[in-house]
């Protein structure tokens, strides 16, 4: 886990810092360019639709409780938001993490739609961080991406963490694919381990679905005991296998964040039974499985746990680790998206 002089713009956690800045994606209509970011535009700037008007900061506090019987009218509001710009049905929905960047770069007919053009979403904060929605084609299937994530440690709701799998959920999606980069509690995965996730431990001391049920969505005591859906496992490691990848497969633990772990909280996590450790996935876990939809997910191990190698972490170790595994799984994961249908 890196340190705080941490390069900006890069981070291990997923979203943050994640290079897929889309060379090939088009829109499906000529349109005019958008708001210049302050450094070069990708393509994708220059042929989106024209930008809608943003939701100003003072019309968006992110900190704001939302509670599950809040979200049926919030997602009215972001799904009329969203078939205003493509009338996509995805059949997948997959949250792009660190080093995913060719994959979304691989979507065909892609409409972007940035955070800060759907209501009650604030603008992504951190440097390098996209945040957008991407709906389009992958490997002939219909899929909607986020790309970037919103996260507890950037001072969110939990009921706003959340929201993008419940909007894939309405929007059509049956599944969701969680993907994310992991510092490694197992001391047997190396940098570029692929996990794909079997079990989770929520150590976030937060639930998305606290507060007065929305029974339009989904129960008011929903069952994870397959809350990592064991076909959607089988899928990933065959298309793993078939790239000539053999995935490992873990417990992955979530916590708030921003500090990073030190060595003796490694320890505890990886007695507890963790194999992979990061500040994602887990709340979207939950409300996905509220919402019906089946979940699947893959940790990219970027480096060990504090402690295990007796070398103070480097942001170099990340990059690397990013670089040499994420085009892998970026692979895997067209050919899960290939051959996957829904149940």
């Amino acid at each position: 886990m890196p340190s705080s002089g941490d390069p900006a713009g890069r981070d291990r956690h997923p979203g943050v810092g994640t290079p897929v800045g889309p060379q090939k994606l088009r829109a499906p209509r000529p349109s005019t360019p958008g708001r210049s970011s302050g450094g070069p535009r990708s393509p994708i700037d220059r042929t989106t639709e024209p930008r809608r008007p943003r939701y100003r900061a003072r019309d968006v506090n992110s900190a704001d409780p939302i509670r599950p019987i809040d979200q049926p009218a919030r997602l009215d509001a972001l799904e009329a938001a969203v078939r205003r710009r493509s009338d996509l049905v995805p059949e997948l929905g997959i949250v792009l993490g660190s080093g995913l960047g060719g994959l979304a770069d691989e979507l065909e007919d892609a409409v972007a739609i940035p955070f800060d053009e759907l209501p009650g979403w604030p603008a992504a904060t951190a440097p390098g961080h996209h945040g957008r929605l991407l709906l389009g084609h992958l490997g002939g299937r219909p899929v909607a991406m986020l790309q970037g994530r919103l996260h507890l440690y950037e001072g969110n709701a939990v009921g706003l963490v959340v929201q993008p799998v419940l909007l894939f959920a309405r929007l059509g999606a049956k599944a969701v694919v969680l993907t994310n980069a992991a510092g490694g509690l197992d001391p047997t995965f190396g940098p570029g381990t692929l996990m794909v996730i079997r079990d989770h431990l929520n150590l976030t001391g937060e639930n998305p679905l606290l507060g007065p049920n929305a029974d339009s969505i989904g129960p008011r005591f929903p069952d994870l005991t397959e809350a990592w859906s064991p076909r959607l496992r089988h899928l990933l490691h065959v298309a793993g296998k078939a790239e000539g990848v053999e995935m490992a497969e873990g417990v992955y633990v979530a916590l708030t964040g921003p500090s990073y772990e030190t060595p003796a909280e490694v320890r505890m996590y990886a007695g507890l039974g963790g194999h992979a450790i990061g500040m994602s996935t887990v709340l979207e876990c939950i409300a996905a499985r509220w919402a019906g939809l089946d979940v699947c997910g893959v940790s990219l191990v970027t480096n060990a746990g504090a402690g295990y190698t007796g070398e103070p972490l480097t942001h170099a170790e990340v990059l690397a680790a990013g670089a040499a595994a994420g085009p892998r799984l970026g692979r895997i994961i067209r050919r899960f998206v290939e051959a996957y249908r829904p149940a």
